[in-house]
């Protein structure tokens, strides 16, 4: 795989190049105002353009002045989104040039609300939508995407969408703006990216009764049904994309979990949901011991939320924690759950789904998050439930009281659902709590004191962990490569980093965080007899030389 070359086609062979408004209106290959005189000749577009040529940094600051005018961050989503449908590269150089500002619009808090209005806003569609009435049929649809040779998916099916619940066909945005970050945050080329929503139905009464619902009608398919479509989509995408990896994506936890294990032999592919989430957890755990001091395997994890996410961080905390010693059985002990109905313990009198009962320990019944706190004591608390202000004032600062550095993990999204605020954690903790969250939160001034909340965002995980298993060409991806992930994320956070109390790296370093990460993986591929390619001298700099960077291609 090249993703070098200007349209990454090295492998396949270069199409006719296309000339005048068909260049124009091709986003992969149009430079807009930046074709020089000599393209405009060459290329049948005198005229079609104004006279004035304009470079790229110019454009940039062009369609970054015409974003900062937008009045609300759906607007600006509406406008980067119209920017990527016509012209790539540039909506790439404005996002790696001002990263900061542009993640949270392309992608959480802003993509949640896009997903809500995701009908009402539909201007042009992106990606592809396979319907379960498309069974027997989904091979030659996925032969109607117009790139040859896709080699990174992400689907869904609309079901788990961050932490708003069913939003059936609306759920495309998710696959979109995840694709989008594996292209700025680690340079996998837009053309081998291909997003796939899953249309089976919704349970969601209100999108049956939106007239502006794009999605089908009906409840949602499921059983025998749904599990001959999923198997239909994986059997047609190994057939069509023989090259590709997939990624799972806001699946409910009923089909999460086993689609997962039923799959990731058969088609590599991951569950970003399960398995980068932990990944990005468990690598803010170990960055936090370097404020907090002590091993990670002498740490006591209580969750709020016993779903995919917080299962996830608990199984590869346990693996982490057995590679310092402990027995599976001993880890395991360590992570502790509150779901909706209380601690999950052995006897608590009802039927716990199959992922919880690694999880579920002998102990007296517990009902609330607030007594759980306090009778088990924890040094970290992970918000992974969905619900906003369950970290109350009184959790926060008996947190505090328990721990001199007490680690509060608000990970849910978006924004408005997670489980605290970064100025609630450090004003209950005294300053003392060290927070991270899955949205990001501004800085908080504490009695003199400057407090940079960590984002424990996946962006900071998947594009990575997703780089290094194509340039390898992998055939899995191993639970390995998240763990190898998650401590090379730890290891790139910095004195500076934690100094401000956040552990991770700012995410102005993201391609270089995961270029390391890509090599982490890839090299655990290599090793483990995995890859398909022989292993290059310089793992490092072989991935580095194929990462796309935004830039122009002379056409003359």
């Amino acid at each position: 795989m090249n993703l070098t070359t200007d349209r990454g086609l090295s492998a396949y062979g270069e199409p006719p190049q296309p000339r005048g408004a068909q260049l124009l209106n091709d986003p992969l290959l149009n430079k807009g105002s930046a074709f020089t005189d000599q393209e405009r000749d060459a290329l049948g577009l005198r005229g079609l353009l104004p006279p004035r040529v304009f470079t790229i940094e110019e454009q940039v600051q062009r369609s970054l002045g015409s974003l900062r005018r937008k009045p609300n961050a759906i607007e600006k989503y509406i406008f980067l989104t119209a920017l990527q449908n016509r012209n790539e590269t540039l909506f790439y150089r404005l996002v790696t040039d001002h990263v900061e500002e542009m993640v949270p619009l392309i992608y959480t808090p802003t993509v949640g609300q896009a997903c809500l209005e995701y009908g009402s806003n539909f201007r042009r569609p992106r990606g592809l939508f396979i319907s379960i009435k498309d069974r027997g049929h989904i091979a030659e649809i996925l032969r109607h995407w117009p790139h040859e040779g896709a080699r990174l998916i992400v689907v869904t099916d609309g079901e788990r969408i961050l932490g708003l619940g069913d939003l059936g066909a609306l759920g495309m945005g998710i696959p979109v703006g995840k694709l989008s970050l594996y292209t700025a945050c680690a340079g996998v080329h837009p053309y081998y990216t291909l997003p796939i929503t899953l249309d089976v139905g919704t349970d969601n009464e209100k999108l049956h009764e939106d007239p502006f619902y794009i999605g089908l009608r009906q409840k949602r398919a499921r059983g025998e049904e749904y599990d001959a479509f999923i198997a239909e989509f994986v059997a047609a995408v190994r057939s069509v994309f023989p090259k590709a990896l997939l990624q799972w994506e806001d699946f409910g936890n009923t089909n999460a979990f086993r689609l997962l294990h039923d799959y990731r032999q058969k088609l590599c592919s991951f569950n970003d949901d399960i398995q980068g989430t932990a990944a990005v957890a468990l690598a803010g755990l170990i960055a936090a011991l370097r404020l907090t001091g002590g091993r990670l395997r002498d740490q006591k994890l209580l969750f709020l939320g016993a779903g995919e996410a917080g299962t996830g961080i608990a199984d590869l905390f346990v693996a982490a924690a057995r590679e310092e010693g402990l027995s599976e059985g001993e880890a395991r002990s360590r992570c502790w759950f509150v779901d909706s109905k209380g601690l999950v313990v052995k006897d608590r009198g009802d039927r716990l789904a199959e992922h919880k009962l690694p999880y579920a320990h002998v102990h007296p019944i517990v009902p609330t998050l607030a007594e759980a706190v306090n009778a088990l004591r924890p040094t970290a608390l992970i918000g992974v439930s969905g619900t906003p202000a369950t970290f109350t004032q009184e959790i926060v600062a008996e947190m505090a009281r328990l721990n001199a550095r007490p680690v509060i993990f608000a990970l849910s999204n978006p924004t408005s659902k997670a489980e605290c605020t970064a100025e609630q954690a450090y004003a209950w903790s005294d300053g003392r709590a060290i927070f991270a969250s899955g949205s990001p939160f501004a800085p908080v001034e504490l009695n003199g004191t400057r407090h940079v909340p960590g984002q424990g965002n996946n962006i900071y995980i998947f594009p990575g962990v997703g780089l290094g298993a194509l340039v390898s060409e992998s055939r899995e991806v191993t639970d390995g490569m998240f763990l190898a992930a998650a401590q090379t994320l730890a290891q790139l956070v910095q004195p500076e980093d934690l100094a401000m109390g956040r552990v991770y790296p700012a995410l102005t370093k993201i391609r270089e965080v995961s270029l390391g990460i890509a090599t982490a993986v890839a090299e655990a591929a290599y090793a483990q007899g995995l890859a398909a390619r022989a292993r290059p001298a310089d793992v490092t700099g072989d991935i580095r030389g194929r990462m796309f960077d935004p830039k122009y291609p002379s056409y003359v």
